[in-house]
């Protein structure tokens, strides 16, 4: 265990070909991270690991191509105009897997970049706000670097690391990068409420981050009795925990506390986790596991989608053959969900894009990625209604498809249905 004075010194221990682990989102330790690039003319053929990150990727621009690679397991915003080559590619695994591909060394990690909050008397530091597959990462890797930050919540649940168990580590006093809520709009509204009169009092939820999840838990106020058991969490969360509406009494796994794999937000909600016992920030593998997520009552999942066909097909990582973000733990929630007493499992979307064009189509692009596949997706909610697509025959499902779509849609998707169903 060495202090060092600045972030170059401390990362003199990544060499050349090493497999280089760097905690994600509002996690990334964004001073290590700009170290490390600093230090690309001495480093050749270094493959950089990583969910969404925060902050600058420059990593990733061609002019550090002889010194970096990237194997994206999420892409997030700041990566989608690089992704697509070989150099910065895309490495699709179910979110609840990935702790396993370093556990197992089927991908091992020489080093794990971390952003952590301080020592308590103990010497025990958390992963702060990103336990997810960050904790796999750090029992992992065979050298720890991490960037000690007094502004890093510190959690209860499985991101516990002692400093005994960091090899190289230096002080940082940054503020955790934010990511305010967005507004509603009347679309993600309406999305919502229909979204709220399908889940019962009681029910566990998950759901991400964005507009309609966020227009999903506004209208939760009146409901009772909720539990969360989710991936992620962020600040539309605490309206309903403040307001009663989540005790997470009804619980069958953490009765009585929120289940999360990692937190992004404002600083509301990193102030809401930092040292409270009733957040347990766990392993992704345990978060995500579909029989774990079963064992809770009315688990209702809300995911997005990029499009969806007609049969019911959920296209969710790319646009076409250009990946715009991951498999994540879709499917994870989606089968956990669907086995669970009462469970529903829910696709939300717009009914079209800003652009003007249905999410609802008669065929994918092609080389857009299933996600979903037809027979796990039961609900779809636009803001035209609700499809439950559970128990239909293809053609009862192209007909509540389009019966949701953008009403300018309609007559075109079933112009294309019944072409689909002629060519075959």
């Amino acid at each position: 265990m060495t202090r060092h004075a600045t972030a170059s010194e401390a990362l003199a221990c990544v060499q050349s070909g090493h497999r280089v682990f760097v905690h994600g989102g509002a996690a990334t330790p964004t001073v290590l991270v700009d170290a490390l690039v600093a230090q690309a003319e001495r480093l050749r053929d270094v493959e950089l690991i990583h969910i969404h990150v925060v902050g600058k990727v420059d990593y990733a621009l061609p002019e550090y191509a002889r010194s970096f690679r990237v194997a994206n397991l999420f892409v997030g915003h700041n990566m989608r105009p690089h992704i697509g080559s070989a150099r910065v590619d895309y490495l699709p695994c179910f979110l609840s897997e990935i702790p396993n591909l370093f556990r197992s060394g089927r991908r091992p990690l020489d080093v794990a970049l971390l952003h952590v909050s301080p020592p308590d008397e103990h010497g025990f530091c958390t992963l702060g706000v990103s336990v997810d597959v960050a904790q796999a990462a750090a029992d992992s890797a065979k050298v720890i670097v991490a960037q000690v930050n007094p502004n890093m919540p510190r959690v209860h649940g499985d991101g516990f690391i002692h400093m005994s168990r960091i090899h190289h580590w230096i002080e940082v006093d940054s503020a955790i990068p934010e990511l305010p809520q967005p507004p509603i709009g009347p679309e993600e509204a309406a999305i919502g409420r229909f979204a709220a009169e399908l889940i019962e009092d009681g029910a566990t939820l998950q759901m991400g981050i964005g507009g309609v999840p966020d227009a999903v838990l506004a209208a939760l106020k009146g409901h009772r009795h909720l539990g969360i058991h989710t991936e992620m969490m962020s600040d539309g969360v605490l309206d309903l925990i403040y307001s009663g509406a989540v005790d997470n009494t009804q619980k069958k796994i953490h009765p009585g506390k929120i289940v999360v794999g990692f937190v992004t937000g404002t600083r509301k909600v990193y102030d809401f986790i930092d040292d409270n016992p009733q957040v347990a920030l766990l392993d992704i593998a345990y978060v995500n596991n579909p029989t774990i997520i079963a064992r809770n009552p009315k688990v209702t999942a809300i995911n997005s989608a990029v499009e969806i066909d007609l049969t019911g097909q959920v296209c969710a990582d790319s646009v076409g053959h250009r990946i715009i973000s991951g498999v994540g733990g879709q499917m994870d929630f989606i089968r956990g969900a669907s086995l669970s007493p009462g469970g529903k499992p829910i696709i939300a979307l717009s009914s079209r894009t800003k652009k003007g064009e249905s999410r609802l189509v008669s065929a994918l692009r092609p080389g857009a990625g299933v996600v979903t596949t037809r027979q796990h997706v039961h609900f779809v909610i636009t803001e035209f209604g609700v499809a439950d697509l559970y128990g239909r025959t293809l053609h009862e499902r192209a007909r509540a498809l389009i019966a949701i779509a953008h009403p300018e849609d309609r007559e075109h998707l079933e112009r294309a249905w019944r072409d689909v169903t002629r060519s075959e």
